[in-house]
């Protein structure tokens, strides 16, 4: 843990978060060096307890949290005390409280507050998977993906991840960059679940440009937009799509849902679905 004493209040729920969240703000309202509240809502997996505490074991933090199953509490307080971080259970004395007063055992069942359906929950983690992993952000996400997006700048890589995500389907993706070698774990998984998507060099020129444009660059000076570079990172792309051989789209004449529903009708084909 971090010898800085400005800290950061990790609230970890098996739902929404709410109720954790209200008492750190409570918390952190009584101490100017509580610099961030982080709150990571349906947490229904150990690996997802592991990611957290990796990350809050990087600074001087606590956890607090509100899990109802048993096993979760008890891998979350192991977890947390192997790195000596504090790990509150908010609910828990009230809980074995009104046990105690009821005789009544607790149902011990996640989000009995918001009955939420499996799609629901399905659909978030999906969402919350594709702006973790959007980018590049981590190769890890590679492995855990339904679908893996790969394609050089403006190929609607992050827009296909959201509307795919809405499907809920965990979507990863890999921005491609000619002076970047590939993450190797796109050759560690299956070619099925790798979709390739690559656009026209004029189509891209005009976007590249009007991207610039609204970030106030000047395209004429900028490489970024250049025809030359733009071909160069088409075939650095067009290279790596037949070493992977996997499919590829071409998105300059297609809109985000049809560029979606093609993807759908691959990875359904392929039986990913």
């Amino acid at each position: 843990m971090s010898d800085n004493k400005t800290g950061v209040i990790y609230v970890v729920s098996d739902s929404l978060g709410e109720t954790g969240e209200l008492v750190a703000k409570a918390g952190k309202i009584q101490f100017s060096s509580i610099r961030e509240i982080k709150k990571f809502p349906f947490v229904l997996e150990y690996e997802q307890i592991d990611e957290i505490i990796e990350e809050a074991s990087q600074h001087n933090s606590i956890i607090i949290y509100t899990l109802a199953v048993p096993e979760m509490k008890e891998y979350m307080n192991n977890a947390a005390s192997k790195y000596n971080i504090k790990a509150i259970d908010v609910l828990g004395p009230v809980i074995h409280t009104l046990r105690d007063i009821t005789g009544q055992e607790p149902l011990y069942e996640a989000g009995l507050n918001r009955r939420l359906d499996a799609n629901y929950f399905k659909k978030v983690e999906a969402i919350e998977f594709a702006v973790k992993y959007d980018d590049g952000k981590d190769p890890r996400g590679i492995k855990k993906a339904d679908v893996v997006l790969v394609g050089v700048s403006r190929t609607s890589k992050t827009p296909l991840s959201m509307y795919l995500a809405n499907k809920n389907l965990r979507v990863a993706n890999i921005p491609l960059v000619p002076e970047v070698d590939a993450p190797k774990e796109l050759f560690e998984i299956s070619n099925k679940k790798i979709i390739g998507l690559t656009n026209n060099p004029d189509k891209l020129n005009g976007i590249r440009k009007e991207r610039l444009k609204a970030l106030g660059l000047d395209y004429t000076v900028a490489n970024y937009a250049s025809l030359e570079r733009i071909m160069l990172e088409l075939q650095y792309a067009d290279d790596l799509f037949r070493k992977l051989r996997c499919p590829v789209i071409n998105v300059s004449h297609k809109a985000i849902e049809e560029t979606a529903n093609i993807i759908l009708s691959i990875i359904r084909k392929e039986d990913l679905l």
